[in-house]
């Protein structure tokens, strides 16, 4: 193969659940990209209960946030938000500190807010240095 061909993906409805493991897969070096220089680290969490959370960015200094990965779409993004509710509310906070933020990273979207219940809803494109 030279260097003219490119490998063109093709995703279909059913093939939803697939992109999201592979856009995932992009957050995660993403998020890794942006924490390295700020000498963070990233991890996978899932309790023995069977709870997870996509990503755990974890600074030096010992604060870290909670991010879940969606696609988008209001239900994924209200089911990635209670799923980090969820997991918060598991910590005990007399043994460790709270986390400093809870995300919901998606692909679509123009811009980041914070909803009510605190967690923020960041579209990647908007992760910059």
């Amino acid at each position: 193969m030279d260097g003219n061909h490119r490998i063109r993906l093709e995703f279909t409805s059913n093939d939803l659940n697939t992109f999201g493991f592979i856009f995932e897969c992009l957050c995660v070096r993403d998020l890794r990209m942006y924490a390295q220089p700020l000498d963070g680290k990233v991890y996978h969490f899932r309790d023995k209960s069977g709870l997870e959370c996509d990503a755990v960015v974890h600074l030096r200094n010992g604060s870290y946030g909670l991010v879940e990965i969606k696609l988008g779409g209001d239900k994924l993004i209200n089911e990635g938000a209670a799923n980090l509710i969820k997991l918060h509310n598991r910590i005990d906070t007399t043994k460790m500190k709270a986390p400093s933020f809870e995300m919901v990273l998606t692909a679509l979207g123009d811009y980041a807010y914070r909803r009510t219940d605190r967690v923020f809803v960041v579209p990647v494109g908007c992760l910059k240095d």
